[in-house]
């Protein structure tokens, strides 16, 4: 049993600290503009993680570095800048988490051809499960807001960016630490969102504590624990498995809003947990023929490889 506990942390952690993003982005651009918030968050990040790694004198060779800044731009950059900007074109959250929820399916669609991870019939069903029980917990917000016809193509981009990011972090098997990863990643996505905010002259943060407040918020909770917890269990567990409890960040969100916000969830939020509960159960749960200990990707051979010399932390 404590041999699973470790995934049971990551797992509870993510999904806390995935939907704590929506909290540290609601406090944080109400008072400076999306560039000046996404800049000064993969900045600060950037620099904490780094100055850890040379605290704990991490090595890492540049190619590894080179890999970790490809990811950070999907991951980060390409993820998170759809997102916000999804948002700021007037695309509603709810449309939004609901193209998100599409990422475990592409993402188990996609894990078998390139990385050997295969999924059972049970798996796939719950997937689907998983997808409508996020349909369910946002539908009160599907239709809002006024945005153009290819404002939608934004969330797809941060879908297309997350999942290749998750893709290739599992195929590439990196061997440095979570530490370095993060950081190079969120300096990768700093040299972007700084870059941009310096042509639309919005670097500069504003005044007062509300907004570094806000900035503790998304480096400690949202990067560090969400995007460190994600790529824990994505290097431990698979990316199927790792995409598969993102479903379980919009009703965690909408837990957020309430409790932060007083945002009532609307009346299908309860069954719409309910559903994705039971989806994501459905993917976790190993299967009862697999031998004890072993995972039920373990009859593919590459698979079992990287199972067997997982990258640690």
């Amino acid at each position: 049993m404590s041999r699973h506990r470790p995934d049971t942390v990551a797992a509870v952690v993510l999904v806390v600290c995935w939907s704590s993003g929506f909290v540290g982005a609601e406090f944080a651009t109400r008072g400076a503009p999306v560039t000046t918030v996404l800049a000064w968050r993969t900045l600060l990040a950037a620099l904490l993680l780094g100055g850890w790694a040379l605290a704990r004198r991490d090595r890492v060779r540049p190619g590894s570095l080179l890999r970790q800044a490809c990811l950070g731009l999907l991951v980060q950059a390409v993820y998170l800048g759809g997102v916000f900007a999804a948002a700021g074109a007037g695309v509603s959250a709810g449309t939004s988490a609901l193209v998100a929820a599409l990422q475990p399916l592409l993402v188990a669609a996609l894990a078998g051809r390139f990385l050997g991870e295969r999924t059972s019939g049970r798996q796939r069903a719950g997937l689907l499960i998983g997808a409508g029980g996020v349909a369910l917990v946002v539908v009160g917000d599907l239709g809002a807001g006024g945005a153009p016809p290819l404002a939608f193509l934004l969330p797809v981009a941060a879908l297309a960016g997350l999942s290749a990011g998750t893709l290739l972090e599992r195929r590439w098997g990196s061997a440095e630490s979570l530490v370095v990863s993060l950081a190079a990643q969120s300096a990768a996505a700093a040299v972007v969102f700084g870059t941009v905010a310096s042509v639309r002259g919005e670097l500069a943060p504003p005044g007062g504590g509300a907004f570094w407040g806000a900035m503790v918020w998304l480096v400690v909770l949202s990067t560090l624990g969400g995007y460190g917890s994600y790529l824990f269990v994505v290097r431990r567990a698979g990316a199927t498995r790792a995409s598969t409890l993102l479903y379980l960040t919009p009703p965690a969100t909408a837990a957020w809003a309430w409790a932060m916000f007083g945002q009532a969830p609307g009346p299908t939020a309860v069954p719409g947990v309910a559903v994705c509960a039971v989806g994501v159960t459905l993917v976790l749960h190993r299967a009862r023929a697999a031998a004890p200990g072993r995972s039920p990707d373990a009859e593919d051979p590459r698979a079992r490889q990287e199972r067997a010399d997982p990258a640690r932390p």
